[in-house]
C-alpha cells in the first residue's frame, strides 16, 4: 500500500510544481500550450510506442481483460445515458466527458499501484493496449471529424477512414502492435532515443495540468459542475462496481478479481486533459474531472485493496 501511495505523493507532487510555477509567473500560457503540443505530438506517441512494441500481447486474450472491457462499456454507456438525460444532445464536450468516465490512468499511476498492490505491473498491459488501440483512437477520430466541421472542410466519405492514421498517438500503437507481432523487435540503438523523449510525456502533462490548475477558474456550481458530479458518480462508483460484479460472474477471484476492480478505479488519465487542450473542447471539463477523481481513488482503492486484497 505504501508504494500506491507513492504513486500519487508522486503525481501530486508534480502538479503542484506546475501550480507553484505558473503562480510566479514562471510558467504561462503559452508555456502550458507547448507543453501540451509536445506531449501529445512528440513525446506521447514515443511513450506509447516504446510500450506497445515491447509488452506480452498475449495478455489481450487472457479472460480478466473481457471483464475490463465489459467495465469500460458500462461505465461509458452509463455516463452517455446520464449526459443525454441531464444536459440534452450529444456534443464534442460529451465526447470528453466520456474518456472521463471510463479511461483509466493505468499508466503513470496504474503501474506503481499494479506493482504494490498486485506485485505485477503486466496487469496494466492489456487495459492499457486497449485505450490506446481501441478507445483512444475512436475518441481522436471523432474529434477530428468535429474539427473538420467545424473549420468548414469538406471530407469525403474515404477520408474518414484515414482519420486514426493521421493522428501521431494512433500511428504510433499501430506501428508498435506491427513490430510487436512481426517479432522483430527495435534495435536498443534506436529504441533508446525513443524511450529518452517518451520519458518527457508524463512531466509534461503533469507540469501543464498544473498550470491549468492554478491560471483556469475552480469548479463552480453550473452545467460543468454537474457534469463532473456525474463523471465522478460514474468513474469512482459505478465503474469498479461494474468491475467487482463483473469478475464474480465471471468466476474470478485473489489476485484475478482485486486487478480488474483495481484497474476500474483507477482514476481518468491525464491525457485526456491533453487531447481536450489539443481539440481546445471540454479543457475544464477534463481538468476538474481528473483532479476530483485523482483525490477521490487514494481512498477508494486503499478500500478495495483493504476488503480483496
Amino acid at each position: 500500500m505504501q508504494g500506491a501511495l507513492s504513486g500519487f505523493f508522486t503525481i501530486g507532487t508534480i502538479v503542484a510544481a506546475g501550480a507553484l510555477l505558473a503562480h510566479f509567473r514562471v510558467l504561462g500560457d503559452l508555456h502550458r500550450a507547448l507543453l501540451n503540443r509536445l506531449a501529445f505530438l512528440v513525446a506521447s506517441p514515443a511513450l506509447l510506442f516504446s510500450l506497445v512494441s515491447r509488452a506480452d500481447l498475449a495478455h489481450l486474450f487472457s479472460h480478466t481483460l473481457v471483464v475490463s472491457v465489459l467495465a469500460i462499456a458500462i461505465a461509458a454507456a452509463g455516463y452517455l445515458i446520464g449526459a443525454r438525460a441531464l444536459f440534452g444532445r450529444p456534443n464534442a464536450r460529451t465526447i470528453v466527458g466520456t474518456l472521463c468516465a471510463s479511461y483509466t490512468n493505468a499508466g503513470n499511476l496504474g503501474l506503481p499501484i499494479a506493482a504494490a498492490i498486485m506485485g505485477d505491473m503486466t496487469w496494466m498491459a492489456p487495459i492499457m493496449l486497449v485505450q490506446v488501440g481501441f478507445l483512444q483512437p475512436v475518441a481522436l477520430a471523432l474529434l477530428d471529424t468535429r474539427a473538420a466541421r467545424h473549420a468548414g472542410e469538406p471530407m469525403p466519405w474515404y477520408s474518414y477512414l484515414t482519420l486514426p492514421l493521421r493522428n501521431p498517438i494512433t500511428t504510433a500503437v499501430l506501428l508498435a502492435m506491427a513490430v510487436n507481432l512481426s517479432g522483430l523487435g527495435v534495435p536498443d540503438l534506436v529504441m533508446a532515443p525513443i524511450e529518452l523523449v517518451g520519458a518527457i510525456a508524463v512531466p509534461a502533462m503533469l507540469l501543464a495540468f498544473g498550470v491549468s490548475l492554478r491560471l483556469d477558474p475552480l469548479p463552480r456550481p453550473g452545467r460543468q459542475f454537474n457534469e463532473v458530479v456525474l463523471i465522478q458518480v460514474v468513474k469512482v462508483l459505478l465503474m469498479p462496481c461494474a468491475a467487482w460484479a463483473l469478475g464474480m460472474a465471471f468466476g474470478l477471484s485473489g489476485h484475478e478479481l482485486l486487478a480488474v476492480t483495481v484497474i476500474a478505479a483507477l482514476p481518468a488519465a491525464q491525457n485526456i486533459f491533453v487531447i481536450a487542450s489539443r481539440y481546445e473542447v471540454g479543457e475544464l471539463l477534463a481538468r476538474d474531472s481528473i483532479f476530483i477523481s485523482t483525490m477521490l481513488s487514494v481512498p477508494s482503492i486503499t478500500l478495495i485493496a483493504a476488503l480483496l486484497g
